[in-house]
């Protein structure tokens, strides 16, 4: 590919809009009192270098903000930064080597001071700090160093030429934070540093007042925000805790909050729900699947520390065999009808969207078959060979841990997972965790999912803005989270292959957009055909707003709250 061909890739010929609000109506800052947001799974940090959860990235998101990140339609826009760099405007140089931000004039902390070019930097040094564990790291793929030549002026370089550059401090996963209050915080002390991981010091439209893990966190506007009026909420009363259906409950049936997240419920609780008629649902597709992730090491707890790390295999799963069989055995059209309805389509992809990178190479688990199943496991040499119902070889027994967060669609998911794998012969014990916990950012917790201390385990998760590649980096072999990373990163399943992670590599050189697609449909249909992941339901994202909120803009391609500083109250 010549030098010309890249430059009409991704960078050179991508669209960036002018950031566009909603009608917030004019006034004093703080006018309209207060705002009750609720998200079941509630946050145990505010800090998005720590954890991968996306409660911790939407909380932290009303404080900490990027250089760019995504509208509602995926677009990018400039955020802290004056303008996005492309070629065309001279930000991105020629070899797609280097690329120039250039921040907003005046913008300021929450604590009044500056925001220069040195707290961009040192988010870098931050979240690749020697010894430390970021669960972001991928988003800093194959920067070699950041230069600040003025106060304004941020120039990242790479060490490859980098069509798509928009990794780094770009969208909710990727923000900035300031350099004076995590200066004594890198590496190993990241983790200690609690008063500013709960309280950060951000840019944002509000500010952090207390902070109570998996609990309450309340905030109030910032005085310091850059644009006047804004935001129109004097106070933020973010409640964490309980379950889906009191989250729905609470803003569509008692009227006790404003907005809830992530209503995981079926189609017929939630239609019940809305014809309360205190608040409307929002939804929209993007990248959000519910997936069962295999585990291919040994989460024994006899292994010590060794436990879930690539020194010891999976004792079964390494057998793409029984993984197989297990993907073979679900009915995913039934989990749609009974979890989801409309907000919900089968899948047999991790990468669902946008439609150019949506592969058609695996549309095979659309369809159950559990003679199929049985017949793959009869061909490895999986037999009952003591009549106990579960399959075994070589005195080792099909018998797996499965594990995910408390949710009553989950726990369906589970039961009937369960039964379909019984009648292949795998045995199947369930396990549920609170989704505080679950999806919490403790390193000395034996219950996350980063952890997986179990040998499947299911969750969603999705990636800022449409470009994958730092999503599908996701699964290189240096993601592995570990004891060496604080058990920070994103390859839950422990894959390890080289010719995936050259695919990654060859993603971050390659512009055109039509390769870039090839590239990503090759990635996933490894990760789909070797049955690391198992992927079951392309979700929709489902939120609720009271009547009485306005300027919800539904955002699938970034945070649900990125546009938190033009809401406001309707009466």
């Amino acid at each position: 590919m010549t030098l010309k061909t890249v430059l009409m890739g991704a960078v050179a010929s991508m669209a960036f809009a002018p950031m566009v609000v909603a009608d917030a109506h004019e006034g004093e800052r703080g006018r309209d009192g207060q705002v009750n947001i609720i998200y079941w799974q509630a946050p145990s940090i505010m800090n998005p270098y720590l954890s991968g959860g996306t409660k911790e990235l939407e909380a932290a998101s009303l404080v900490l903000e990027p250089l760019a990140r995504y509208n509602q339609d995926g677009t990018m826009i400039p955020w802290l930064a004056a303008d996005v760099p492309t070629v065309a405007n001279g930000g991105v140089n020629a070899e797609l080597t280097q690329v120039t931000w250039t921040l907003k004039e005046g913008l300021l902390w929450s604590d009044g001071t500056p925001v220069t070019s040195a707290d961009v930097k040192f988010s870098w040094e931050y979240c690749t700090a020697e010894g430390g564990g970021c669960a972001q790291s991928e988003k800093y793929n194959d920067v070699t160093s950041v230069e600040t030549p003025d106060a304004l002026t941020v120039v990242v370089n790479f060490g490859v030429s980098k069509p798509f550059p928009y990794g780094p401090f770009v969208g909710a996963q990727s923000p900035i934070i300031q350099a004076a209050q995590f200066a004594e915080c890198l590496g190993p002390k990241a983790p200690e540093c609690t008063d500013a991981n709960f309280a950060p010091i951000g840019t944002g439209p509000f500010v952090v007042d207390e902070f109570r893990p998996n609990d309450v966190i309340t905030l109030s506007a910032n005085d310091n925000y850059r644009e006047e009026g804004k935001p129109a909420f004097a106070s933020v009363n973010f409640k964490g805790g309980g379950d889906a259906t009191a989250s729905g409950r609470s803003v569509l049936e008692t009227g006790e909050f404003d907005y809830a997240w992530n209503l995981q419920l079926a189609p017929d609780v939630l239609a019940g729900m809305q014809a309360a008629g205190k608040g409307q649902i929002v939804s929209g597709f993007g990248t959000l699947v519910e997936r069962i992730m295999v585990n291919m090491t040994d989460p024994s707890a006899d292994l010590g520390e060794g436990r879930a790390t690539a020194a010891h295999p999976h004792p079964f799963l390494t057998d793409i065999a029984v993984r197989k069989a297990m993907s073979m055995a679900i009915d995913r059209e039934l989990l749609v009808e009974i979890g989801y309805g409309d907000a919900g389509r089968p899948t047999c992809n991790v990468l669902p969207a946008p439609a150019i990178y949506a592969s058609t190479a695996n549309d095979a688990c659309l369809t159950q078959d559990i003679a199929g199943a049985k017949a793959v496991l009869e061909a490895a040499g999986w037999t009952d060979s003591n009549g106990d119902g579960s399959r075994d070889k070589d005195g080792v027994e099909l018998s797996i841990l499965y594990q995910t967060s408390s949710n009553a669609v989950r726990q369906d998911f589970q039961a009937l997972i369960k039964e379909w794998w019984a009648e292949i012969g795998v045995e199947t014990e369930l396990r549920n965790i609170d989704a505080s916990v679950f999806f919490g950012s403790d390193p000395g917790s034996p219950d996350t999912f980063q952890k997986f201390f179990a040998d499947v385990e299911m969750y969603a998760n999705n990636f800022d803005g449409t470009d994958p590649e730092s999503y599908m980096a996701n699964w290189e072999s240096t993601q592995a989270p570990r004891p060496e990373t604080q058990w920070q990163g994103n390859n839950m399943p422990r894959y390890s292959s080289d010719a995936y992670d050259a695919l990654v590599a060859e993603m971050a050189t390659t512009g055109d957009i039509n390769e870039r697609a090839r590239l990503a449909k090759a990635m996933n249909d490894m990760l789909m055909q070797e049955y690391i992941i198992i992927p079951l339901v392309d979700r929709g994202r489902v939120s609720a707003h009271a009547n009485t909120l306005g300027g919800v803009v539904l955002n699938t391609w970034d945070s649900e709250l990125w546009n938190s500083a033009d809401w406001y109250r309707t009466e």
